[in-house]
């Protein structure tokens, strides 16, 4: 399964994937907002947004996005490791 992760801290980018590879799932992590940020994400099998760290742009983007590729949209609150996970486990479990 293929992630696309919209928000979050820069300094957690590496633990979001490799909690993502636990889950045998391929992860990109965009905590900023790029020119072609919608080129690069690519047709990921679902959306996670952190919707307390992430921009208004950004989550149209990503959206705009999900909507081409039809993917699933998570939202949380929180950008911590813990809820990273608990999407995870109701999503690929």
């Amino acid at each position: 399964m293929s992630i696309v992760i919209v928000g979050g801290h820069d300094r957690m980018v590496c633990q979001y994937k490799k909690i993502c590879k636990n889950y045998k799932c391929k992860a990109k992590v965009f905590t900023k907002m790029t020119a072609d940020m919608d080129k690069q994400m690519g047709s990921p099998d679902m959306f996670i947004l952190f919707t307390s760290t992430v921009s208004h742009k950004m989550v149209k983007c990503a959206l705009d996005q999900a909507k081409n590729t039809r993917a699933q949209i998570v939202r949380s609150h929180t950008s911590s490791s813990a809820a990273l996970e608990n999407i995870l486990k109701e999503c690929c479990c």
